[in-house]
């Protein structure tokens, strides 16, 4: 193998102000020291994992989000620990929370960029 383990995810995002608030005030990412690249953007610390918001120039095209939440759209996972307590905060924002059912312990929202994320159950 020629990795050791994932460091980060970069997601681009539109407005780094509401993308802020959603992982760091309702999931809870901690941000950390960023250098300065030129252009908008913040890291999150995830566990063992960072989380890099870009804000990319306008005209720049960095991939669409899809117009829908759907599990079949590019996403990444954060592991919960309490799949019913993690649904009733999504909603209480005013989430679509889309699951499959409690038993599977999974469900996906979109950020405020549109990208699809995905809360598993477990580790």
């Amino acid at each position: 193998m020629i990795t050791d383990s994932l460091h980060h995810v970069s997601l681009s995002v539109r407005d780094l102000d509401a993308s802020l608030r959603f992982y760091c005030d309702l999931l809870g990412l901690t941000p950390i020291e960023r250098p300065d690249f030129g252009f908008p953007g913040a890291w999150l610390q995830a566990g063992t994992v960072q989380l890099h918001l870009i804000v990319a120039p306008e005209g720049l095209d960095t991939g669409s989000p899809p117009e829908k939440t759907t599990p079949l759209a590019n996403h990444l996972a954060f592991a919960v620990s309490d799949f019913h307590e993690t649904v009733t905060a999504l909603e209480k924002q005013g989430l679509e929370v889309i699951k499959v059912g409690a038993a599977s312990g999974q469900c996906w929202v979109t950020d405020p960029s549109g990208n699809v994320i995905e809360f598993t159950l477990g580790s």
